[in-house]
């Protein structure tokens, strides 16, 4: 394996998980208390939005200490990591949902659709535990 950045990686795994806590520590049991929660709503929104780019950041960096050629977009950077047997499809899917999440997050195409983006924390934010196992093994590796 060529060398890659851990210490930069490490870093900002840390700087995930513990975006994650503090969003899972924050997260209330029913949508009727999430949408009441005003600026702690936002704050978990923000959060968010600070994970995943750190994952896309994490994706950037092995891309590039891979050589894996000079990327045009996020997505291409997941095909380059696919290709280099980094992770499998499956994460790639995962990826590209985070990655729609955090659009509807920094863009706020028009409103964040506040039941939506709870379902998908709900729902998905196990995803981000998923890569990190999968990054920690390939870099095991």
């Amino acid at each position: 394996m060529k060398k890659v950045r851990t210490d930069i990686i490490r870093t900002k795994i840390k700087e995930i998980e513990e975006s994650i806590q503090l969003v899972k520590n924050n997260m209330p049991d029913n949508f009727e208390e999430f949408v009441d929660m005003g600026l702690l709503k936002d704050g978990i929104y923000k959060r968010m939005e600070f994970a995943i780019e750190n994952v896309f950041d994490i994706c950037a960096i092995i891309n590039s200490d891979l050589n894996l050629g000079v990327p045009t977009d996020d997505e291409s950077i997941l095909n380059n990591l696919l290709g280099a047997d980094v992770f499998e499809e499956d994460i790639k899917e995962k990826l590209k949902s985070m990655r729609g999440f955090r659009n509807i997050l920094v863009h706020r195409y028009g409103k964040i659709d506040d039941e939506l983006a709870f379902g998908m924390l709900n729902n998905n934010i196990n995803d981000f535990n998923v890569f990190i196992e999968v990054l920690e093994n390939y870099l095991s590796s």
